[in-house]
């Protein structure tokens, strides 16, 4: 008997897999990693506790903390022929195009990329968390004219790269508001690049492999590059004033509300609750930021025409801000969207080894009925 085929377009609400990492559930708003809320993870959590979380199950006790954080800061450095790729690289080049490029080349320089254990899977894991921020890093410095900067392991996951970025140790506020960002974006379910990773993972391909498909999969801008077109956005809009008539065109047009709507939540997605306190935090020390004056008017406006279709703001429509008020470039926005999602990256492809089955849908054929095959000389 043949199998009956549904074609559900995007695979919108298909269960590919069971999973223990990630809940949401749209219709409420809620988000935990293994359990546990978003909002009480950015509110006391760091990003090393959080990546250890989704990697083991449950919050460690302080030595296993201390152990993994020990291991990350070891792991920072890049090997040499991975860093001479980056010196190799055209300075104009993208950032999210050099963060894939070295994800791949890292590869070349592992000794254990062929040991598909569990327990060297694991030390790998460990590895590409450490060395995201570093890559990124490093070709900021170099399209600068500069030198990259080694890291340091006296200092936290997100302080040594603020400091890499800049070669100045961050403020304690600084370091403390890109570490929650870091927990707010460390893993979202089957999103398209963890799914990406996770469809890589089913064949048996190495952890690298995977994690530049899902470095590929963030770069388009209906996933992490949002961010960066939200910041575009808020700044053609220009004041508070223009706001209204500028989305109201932009709707008139057909255009999208960048950082307006998700796939999953019918609500104001949990994420940007903390982040507009992480706004109001850094405000209070570096003043108003008139990009967010604009942005709660955009959310205002957009969600009086548009809440009735369960459209309102995501996590890309505070981040944008809160980047722009920790002065980072904004081209490195998405990228550092995979600085924080590979710990989620990474504990999905070591939760597929675990339990593997070959991804494989099926498709809807739309095309012509069977044809005869013309010569080339009737053609």
């Amino acid at each position: 008997m043949t199998e009956e085929l549904i074609h559900r377009p995007g695979l919108k609400n298909v269960v590919a897999a069971e999973s223990k990492i990630c809940f949401i559930d749209g219709e409420r708003g809620v988000l935990r990693y293994r359990g546990y809320d978003i909002q009480e993870l950015a509110e006391h959590s760091t990003f090393e506790e959080t990546a250890y979380l989704l990697h083991y199950g449950e919050l460690p006790t302080r030595e296993q903390l201390e152990r993994f954080s020990h291991e990350l800061r070891a792991e920072r450095a890049l090997p040499g022929g991975a860093l001479g790729v980056l010196k190799e690289l055209p300075r104009e080049s993208n950032p999210m195009d050099v963060l894939r490029t070295a994800v791949s080349a890292l590869a070349h320089f592992d000794p254990e990329v062929q040991d598909d254990s569990e327990e060297a899977n694991r030390r790998k894991s460990a590895r590409l968390i450490a060395r995201f921020p570093t890559i990124l890093a490093a070709f900021h410095r170099l399209r600068e004219g500069q030198d990259p900067i080694p890291p340091r392991e006296d200092l936290s996951h997100a302080g040594n790269f603020l400091y890499m970025l800049s070669g100045e140790v961050p403020d304690e506020l600084s370091a403390r508001a890109f570490d929650v960002c870091l927990i707010l974006h460390a893993d979202h379910g089957f999103n398209a690049s963890t799914f990406s990773a996770r469809v890589t993972a089913s064949t048996l391909s190495d952890i690298y492999s995977a994690i530049t498909s899902a470095v590929g999969t963030l770069k388009g801008p209906l996933h992490g590059g949002a961010n960066i077109r939200v910041l575009e956005m808020l700044k053609a809009i220009g004041s508070v004033e223009r706001v209204r008539e500028h989305v109201e065109g932009m709707l008139e047009r057909g255009e999208r509300i960048w950082g307006m709507g998700h796939r999953v939540y019918k609500t104001k997605d949990p994420r940007a609750y903390a982040l507009e306190a992480l706004i109001g935090k850094l405000a209070e020390v570096r003043g108003e930021s008139p990009l967010y004056q604009i942005a709660r008017e955009v959310e205002k406006v957009g969600t009086e025409l548009l809440g009735e279709k369960g459209i309102y703001p995501n996590v890309d429509f505070y981040s944008a801000v809160v980047y722009d008020m920790l002065g980072i470039p904004h081209d490195l926005f998405t990228p550092i969207f995979a600085v924080s999602r590979v710990a989620g990256w990474t504990a999905h492809v070591l939760e597929q080894y675990q339990d593997n089955v070959l991804m494989r849908p099926r498709a809807q054929y739309t095309g012509p009925d069977r044809r005869a095959y013309v010569p080339l000389e009737q053609r």
